[in-house]
């Protein structure tokens, strides 16, 4: 496959990752009587993997993520050449969406996007108020969970066809876990997407939601293939 065919098809997922997952978020989390609360916004965040995976996957990889493209490298699972064009294309995806949804979400009387727009947070900006060090250990061990599981479910001996479901299954189930601890990033293209357009403090600890995550990533990935892995 080409890369401009691989890089498209991670542009779209990441694309629909953070539009489907923020945006259920920012428009549909406290909706008035209707909202559909933390449960919802980690459904659909899963369900956005488990669709463009299904849809595109056999393209690109599927990764939608700077960290799962870092922790398959590292897994020994993606050519190291071509890490840095495909998080640099999953960054741009991520802020092509946080774009259209910052353009809807104005439509809106009152609209404010410095009120928070979905954006990852620590410390004051957490909506469970943990500190820093808390949301790093969260981070960090969910994103190598995270390349565990996607490791093991894509693996050959794995059964074939349910990859995209573990996968998704399982960012619905870190949702679960750490939205009132980060607003859950577990991808650094995800924080970035949206951000920016916060405009102020989620800018300021947008580090974080980078650097732990790569590390969890890279970790998970050499989890899986120095300790897990079964090799012929």
């Amino acid at each position: 496959m080409s890369m401009g065919k691989r890089l498209g098809a991670e542009f779209f997922g990441t694309f629909w990752l953070v539009f489907g997952g923020c945006g259920s978020a920012i428009f549909a989390a406290a909706f008035p009587e209707l909202g559909i609360g933390f449960a919802g916004v980690a459904l659909a965040f899963g369900f956005t993997v488990v669709t463009m995976a299904y849809a595109v996957g056999h393209i690109s990889g599927g990764h939608f993520n700077p960290a799962v493209t870092l922790g398959l490298c590292a897994g020994g699972r993606f050519p190291a050449k071509d890490v840095v064009p495909y998080i640099i294309i999953q960054v741009i995806g991520g802020l092509a969406a946080g774009a259209v949804l910052y353009t809807i979400a104005s439509g809106k009387a009152g609209f404010d996007a410095s009120a928070g727009f979905a954006s990852n947070g620590f410390g004051d900006h957490s909506p469970g108020g943990y500190s820093l060090h808390a949301c790093m250990v969260a981070e960090f061990v969910l994103t190598a969970f995270f390349l565990i599981v996607i490791h093991g479910a894509t693996d050959k001996r794995a059964p074939a066809g349910f990859g995209p479901l573990a996968i998704g299954l399982t960012l619905t189930l870190i949702h679960l876990i750490s939205i009132p601890i980060t607003n859950t990033s577990v991808n650094p293209a995800r924080s970035t997407g949206v951000a920016v357009f916060q405009g102020s403090w989620a800018i300021q600890q947008l580090w974080m939601f980078w650097l732990i995550p790569l590390i969890g990533g890279a970790v998970g990935g050499l989890i899986y293939r120095y300790v897990l892995e079964t090799r012929d």
